[in-house]
């Protein structure tokens, strides 16, 4: 660049004023244009109900004044014996019932009734690597077995002795602080940090996005949360994802079902938060961290430098960077006294898990990378489904007046590994639009895994009908189906992982 700057051509005369006589106006000098600021970048991340916020490049002052919004709370006040710090960064993220909070008319339209109970409603850990470019969530289940460790409360100082009790319950016995101290005695992990959520954070983070999309090759639906959501694509408001990530009554999966659906959630919501130019806008930054840190409470640590160090950290973040799990389960329904049903952990395999995290270490491995050439995808991947088709048993029925439709609906479930009876037959009505999948209400978690293969299909229950599932071909099948592939449970004491990037249908 030369020393000085080249004058600006010449420009027609302005018409003559009258000077001012009292003071001259001398012509700016042209500026050398400023040399372009780095883009600034924020990261979201957030659970079932929950959000890890962070910022890059914003002013200080701005996130100052954000940060004096945070309500605050000290988890970690007279804490004894405490683990050893690992790498990275460990935050106790929980969710917290909160209805209390919501409008008449929300409690209402998302059947938030009842009295708050004052308890976690969600327990996650989150895991930052310590190049910041990798993050941890591990699910820790609300009915876990857990051991309160023996304590002194601080407004009676009453002393009480340590005791079984449901992970999800230490919050409503002994607030913040015996909830981290619970998480770390079972954990052996050092929590960093410490944030909370409720209801209303969630929502207002959800809408202030402009919602999250989420897919599905089942129908969900959920009496308890009024979730009623077809097979594909949707796009959810804060509304409609509570009731998502709370409903529980799906399938007999109960409270591990929706442990995986709040993962594949917080996966689409870091996807609309690093792939949408919304948190490139100043504006609309300003709006995103008010409804997320207007209604959270954080350790007394937890403020803006932090975010700010995060932020700058987390550039390059993006959803293959972050990877979920659940710590695994050695015994279902283990009943303990006086509590009632409780799930209680593999003790070996979550040694593994929170000894990964000690470590710094990814759970699951890196992507291998793509192809120089990749050949074109073959179709949607397979739907997840939780029966195997092969145990399916399905008679076709022919339900348009096309002759032949059952013979080809029959051969493409067979090649997909659904046991057909290989003898269509045709449907007393032959005007059929969309194709029925009937059951036998005791056979519905296969007829879910029929309709998965059916993307559109109409799910009818027939009481009586008895184990053989009938498809009813409608005018829609085109003469394929999609390929299916059954949910695999990890092996007892492993943890199964999967990344961002990888919550297909």
């Amino acid at each position: 660049m030369s020393a000085s700057p080249p004058r600006s051509p010449a420009r027609p005369a302005p018409p003559q004023r009258r000077p001012q006589p009292t003071r001259q106006t001398p012509r700016p000098p042209v500026r050398p244009a400023r040399p372009r600021r780095p883009r600034w970048a924020m990261r979201a991340v957030t659970t079932l109900s929950v959000v890890v916020l962070a910022s890059a490049g914003i002013g200080h002052s701005v996130m100052a004044g954000l940060d004096a919004d945070i309500a605050r709370v000290d988890p970690f006040k007279d804490m004894k014996n405490r683990p050893a710090a690992g790498h990275g960064m460990n935050v106790l993220l929980v969710g917290t019932d909160g209805r209390d909070k919501i409008t008449e008319r929300e409690r209402r339209k998302y059947r938030l009734g009842g009295a708050p109970c004052h308890c976690t409603d969600t327990i996650m850990i989150v895991h930052i690597s310590a190049d910041r470019e990798r993050a941890t969530v591990v699910s820790l289940p609300r009915d876990s077995y857990a051991e309160i460790p023996a304590r002194v409360d601080e407004t009676t100082h009453r002393t009480y002795p340590a005791h079984p009790i449901k992970l999800n319950a230490a919050y409503a016995e002994g607030g913040p602080q015996l909830t981290v101290r619970t998480v770390e005695d079972m954990t052996h992990l050092k929590i960093d940090h410490y944030l909370e959520v409720d209801f209303i954070t969630f929502m207002r983070t959800v809408d202030v996005l402009g919602g999250v999309q989420v897919c599905t090759a089942l129908p969900l639906k959920d009496s308890y949360t009024g979730l009623n959501l077809s097979p594909g694509t949707h796009t959810l408001g804060g509304g409609q994802a509570l009731q998502y990530v709370r409903a529980r009554h799906i399938d007999a999966a109960s409270d591990l079902g929706r442990m995986k659906r709040q993962q594949r959630f917080l996966a689409a919501l870091i996807e609309r938060a690093t792939s949408s130019g919304v948190l490139l806008n100043p504006i609309r930054f300003r709006d995103v961290t008010r409804a997320v840190l207007g209604s959270v409470r954080a350790d007394t640590g937890f403020g803006t430098d932090e975010l700010l160090d995060l932020g700058r950290a987390m550039r390059n973040f993006s959803p293959s960077s972050s990877e979920f799990t659940t710590v695994p389960i050695g015994q279902l329904a283990y009943p303990v006294k006086g509590i009632g049903s409780t799930l209680k952990w593999d003790r070996a395999g979550s040694d593994r898990l929170f000894r990964s995290l000690r470590d710094d270490q990814p759970l699951a491995p890196a992507p291998a990378p793509a192809p120089a050439a990749s050949p074109k995808p073959q179709g949607p991947p397979p739907a997840t489904v939780e029966v195997a088709p092969a145990t399916i048993r399905v008679q076709v029925e022919n339900g348009t007046a096309t002759a032949g439709v059952a013979r080809r609906m029959d051969a493409a479930l067979a090649a997909t590994g659904f046991a057909t009876n290989h003898r269509p037959v045709t449907a007393a009505h032959r005007d059929l639009k969309r194709t029925v999948v009937s059951f036998d209400p005791r056979w519905d978690r296969s007829a879910r895994s029929l309709a998965a293969a059916l993307p559109g299909s109409e799910l009818r229950a027939v009481p009586g009908l008895g184990p053989v599932l009938r498809v009813t071909v409608g005018a829609d099948f085109k003469g394929a189906v999609r390929k299916v592939r059954v949910d695999e449970p990890a092996p007892q004491g492993a943890a199964a992982v999967i990344r961002g990037d990888e919550k297909v249908c």
